[in-house]
């Protein structure tokens, strides 16, 4: 019956891993009837040895068997590594080797020179109790499962399973209980453990019809292969052909079994890069990931893309490689219409941003005009008042300091009757170019309206601002002008206003800013009326 089942298994299932290694198990379970069958037929001792020998040889290993296939069962195959494996079948490698061994008739001993009737030892009962921690460690692993997977036909599965193994567990326990521990006081039942194999096995089998049981991922994977478009060819280390799918038949024709010779299949192609070094790579370093685009001939304008990748193990030892076929004629044809449009849109970019660039050098200009004065460069008046509005504000909220200076150019009047107004308009430019000099970069000057002119000084206390203006004033004192034959010794008169933190109080900025400058203006003109040439502080 095992073997039926066997046979039925091959024959109406797709062959994947998992089911390889159910088969493999399939026959270690095979093999314990089959001895206990066996030797009944035979009246030799050493025969008999040898039968009941590979029975327990079967037994040894059902519990190692049992679980690694529960690893594939439960969908954790990829931990299952070689150390790993070896540690598992350890403990019932080394009952086999015992019970083969049979030291002593430690294992089993025969009853009066025959095997079908046998004695057990301790070695018997150590195989036993290992068999069943195999059983239990495989179990407890199930019911974790169990609990953890959220689809109903998964668990349907694993419970069907589970039951194999209950029922394989019981029927191991009354084989041992009723055949050996009361044998003595009981009629041997035969068949009690086989029985029990067979109808574990039934359950496995229900479980792969009714439920599709057994790596349906790679039976996916493999309907994925053979109808995807894509061409695909997998060869060993030495070119032989090991799988190819349909997508590759209209690329290059191959089958299973035969070698393929990159050098014939690319003689015909005209390649888009660099053929002879790409078949030179191929040859010779096959561990390398390759591309490469080519042209088919045959169809005027059809292009496929070839790539190339090693197959390796754990070692980095080449396997085989994966040979890939991508038909990119659409995707050539969009390339070469997307860069035909981006070399018109680059085109109108650059159109824009020299216009863009144009009219940012226009902006500037425009700014620069609208908060400069044109003949010497200073602020002018607009940009001055805006910014006093501000900075007023800023200085009455954190009690700054600050210190405003009006000053004009001495007889400006008459200079420009007697040199010109070409000469008034250089005496401007200097004097303003040399107060620049003496200002630190926070400060402001700005031309306040023909030749008068505005310093706003932030955090400057009195004897700060006192001390600048008589600087400034001495400064443009030193500047001379030329007129021609002559040269114009220029001077100015200076009004400062100085304001405290601690007095800075208003409502209004802009009334505020009015009374400022009135007083910075009274004291400007108190510097004419004494004289000129000097600095005048307000209040």
């Amino acid at each position: 019956m095992l073997f039926i089942l066997f046979i039925g298994v091959i024959a109406f299932n797709r062959i994947t891993q998992t089911h390889k290694v159910y088969l493999a198990f399939h026959f270690v379970m095979m093999l314990w009837p089959l001895g206990q069958f066996a030797v009944k037929l035979t009246d030799y001792p050493d025969v008999q040895l040898f039968f009941i020998n590979m029975s327990f040889v079967a037994m040894g290993m059902l519990g190692p068997g049992w679980l690694l296939f529960v690893f594939f069962l439960t969908g954790r195959a990829a931990q299952l590594k070689v150390s790993r494996i070896l540690y598992y079948i350890l403990p019932a490698a080394i009952c086999v080797v015992g019970a083969l061994w049979n030291p002593n008739y430690q294992f089993m001993s025969p009853v009066s020179g025959s095997y079908l009737d046998r004695m057990y030892g301790p070695l018997f009962w150590l195989l036993v109790l290992i068999q069943f921690a195999y059983f239990f460690t495989a179990l407890m692993s199930m019911f974790h499962t169990l609990k953890t997977v959220s689809s109903i036909n998964q668990r349907r599965q694993l419970a069907t399973a589970l039951i194999g193994m209950f029922v394989l567990t019981g029927f191991g326990l009354l084989d041992v209980l009723v055949n050996v521990l009361l044998a003595q006081w009981m009629p041997v039942i035969p068949g009690l453990l086989a029985l029990g194999i067979l109808l574990s096995d039934l359950c496995f089998v229900i479980a792969i019809y009714r439920f599709g049981m057994f790596d349906i991922l790679s039976m996916a994977q493999r309907d994925i292969f053979e109808h995807m478009t894509t061409g695909i060819i997998v060869v060993d280390e030495n070119g032989k052909v090991l799988e190819v799918n349909k997508g590759a038949s209209p690329f290059v024709q191959s089958v299973k079994g035969e070698t393929f010779e990159m050098e014939k299949f690319l003689a015909p192609l005209q390649a888009q890069g660099e053929a002879y070094e790409f078949l030179y790579r191929y040859l010779h370093h096959p561990y390398e990931k390759m591309q490469m685009e080519f042209s088919l001939q045959e169809s005027a304008g059809r292009h496929v893309s070839i790539q190339i990748s090693p197959v390796l193990d754990d070692r980095r030892t080449l396997l085989g490689r994966i040979i890939t076929f991508h038909d990119v004629t659409e995707l050539r044809k969009l390339v070469v219409e997307m860069n035909r449009k981006n070399e018109a849109l680059h085109e109108r970019n650059l159109e824009l941003i020299t216009i863009q660039e144009e009219l940012f050098r226009v902006n500037q200009k425009l700014e620069q005009m609208a908060v400069t004065d044109g003949l010497t460069g200073c602020f002018n008046r607009r940009y001055l008042m805006q910014q006093l509005e501000h900075e007023v504000l800023l200085n009455m909220r954190y009690q700054i300091p600050f210190a405003i200076f009006l000053f004009d150019i001495d007889h400006f009047k008459q200079i420009n009757d007697k040199y010109g107004h070409l000469v008034g308009d250089e005496v401007i430019r200097s004097t303003a170019d040399i107060v620049r000099t003496k200002l630190r970069r926070t400060d402001i000057l700005a031309r306040y309206g023909g030749e008068e002119f505005t310093i706003y000084l932030p955090h400057t206390n009195r004897e700060q601002s006192e001390l600048l203006a008589e600087r400034i004033m001495l400064a443009v004192g030193d500047n001379w002008v030329d007129a021609g034959t002559e040269k114009v010794h220029v001077t100015i008169s200076m009004g400062v206003l100085s304001e405290s933190s601690e007095d800075l109080r208003f409502d209004d900025p802009k009334e505020y800013l009015r009374e400022v400058f009135s007083s910075a203006d009274s004291a400007l003109y108190k510097a004419k009326n004494e004289g000129r040439n000097r600095v005048v502080m307000a209040r």
